[in-house]
């Protein structure tokens, strides 16, 4: 890959906070100086890593849990402890997803290209596969046990098989992929183009691209509700940010919903059919109804809320603050924040591994992912 020539860093927003012994390396800093600056001013190539991507899609999987669900929610204390352990995973890891059939946890890692394999029940790095230029999203397709990563750098997406950790395919993506949403149910993934304003279409079949959707400017994040086959889109503008909602059988745009600054992170609950909006700028949450397309509240969260993962089984939110190096819990029931967890450096992408209730989040300033075990 080229070099990349550095970029000034925005101003009014804190520099990425680098801890531990090693101090980034200079193919680091050039990478990481152009991420940056795709989130600065002009047409606003917005460019923080969206961790949370498919969580719909994982809780579709977990069908045979459903019937439950309601009964984890109300049975869940109102004082919830949370266990915070660190993984050491790579240069820089961005966005990230988890496998509720197998059980691992996937972490893009911008800087090394890498995709780091997780095994969830003893939480240590069981392979590392090199894929497209700096991936910043990922996202399972449980039935099919396949992986794809959006190549922010590369311009491309990859396709992982889950068995053998290899990469079987690598499809040619719009400018600056940023996101994937997995559709397990019609084997269908749809990638978010940053800088074309659009949305990729890819029949996981046969690996094509069947179709591009135009949504709204500088779409960032993207999330699934399988049992509606509805993709939500969030596209990042400064002021007056909005999320394009598309229809997935038709490919059809149906409506277009204003939210806050910024926003970023996306993530549907398909057991309530809410949707998740974590907006950057305004360090909020926009909280919207799936069936009207209505934002019904607005939450507080920490600062520069970037990702957003949906635990469908217990109605909690998790959603990661880039600025505080913390993790903010919601109650998707009354949307109050009940918990702050303290986590690593500059967290992006957070998952969360149904068959076992953690939660992971990819700390991009320090090349770690925390694992969150609730108490």
């Amino acid at each position: 890959m080229p070099p990349i020539t550095p970029v000034p860093h925005p101003p009014g927003r804190a520099r990425l906070r680098l801890t531990g012994p090693a101090q980034p390396s200079a193919r680091r800093k050039q990478i990481m100086s152009l991420f940056w600056a795709t989130r600065a001013t002009g047409p606003l190539r917005a460019a923080l890593p969206r961790g949370c991507r498919a969580l719909a899609a994982v809780a579709a999987l977990a069908l045979p849990l459903a019937t439950g669900a309601a009964a984890a929610a109300s049975a869940s204390p109102a004082t919830i402890s949370y266990r915070v352990t660190t993984i050491p995973a790579g240069d820089c890891p961005t966005g990230l997803d988890a496998n509720p059939v197998t059980g691992r946890v996937y972490v893009a890692d911008i800087c090394d290209s890498t995709l780091s394999v997780i095994n969830g029940r003893t939480n240590e790095i069981t392979d590392t596969i090199g894929v497209g230029g700096g991936p910043i999203g990922a996202a399972v397709n449980p039935v099919t046990n396949t992986v794809y990563t959006a190549n922010f750098l590369g311009g491309t997406v990859s396709v992982i098989n889950g068995q053998t950790t290899t990469v079987t395919a690598t499809i040619p993506g719009g400018r600056r992929p940023t996101a994937v949403a997995v559709n397990p149910l019609t084997n269908t993934a749809y990638v978010a183009n940053n800088v074309d304003h659009t949305v990729s279409v890819i029949n996981g079949r046969t690996n094509e691209v069947t179709a591009t959707i135009g949504v709204g400017t500088n779409p960032f994040g993207a999330a699934l509700d399988p049992f509606t086959d509805t993709v939500y889109v969030a596209n990042r503008t400064v002021n007056n940010g909005t999320v394009s909602v598309i229809n997935g059988r038709t490919n059809e745009v149906t409506a277009t919903i204003g939210v806050g600054g910024g926003p970023l992170g996306v993530a549907v609950n398909p057991f309530t059919d809410t949707v998740y909006v974590a907006n950057q700028v305004d360090n909020t949450v926009s909280v919207i109804n799936g069936r009207t397309n209505g934002v019904t509240a607005t939450i507080g969260v920490g600062g520069g809320p970037l990702g957003v993962a949906v635990n469908p089984l217990t109605n909690r939110v998790y959603v990661t603050n880039g600025d505080d190096g913390t993790v903010s819990v919601i109650n998707g029931r009354t949307n109050e924040v009940t918990a702050t967890v303290g986590v690593g450096n500059t967290p992006t992408g957070v998952a969360v591994n149904l068959p076992t209730g953690r939660i992971y989040v990819a700390n991009q300033g320090d090349g770690t992912v925390s694992v969150i075990t609730p108490g």
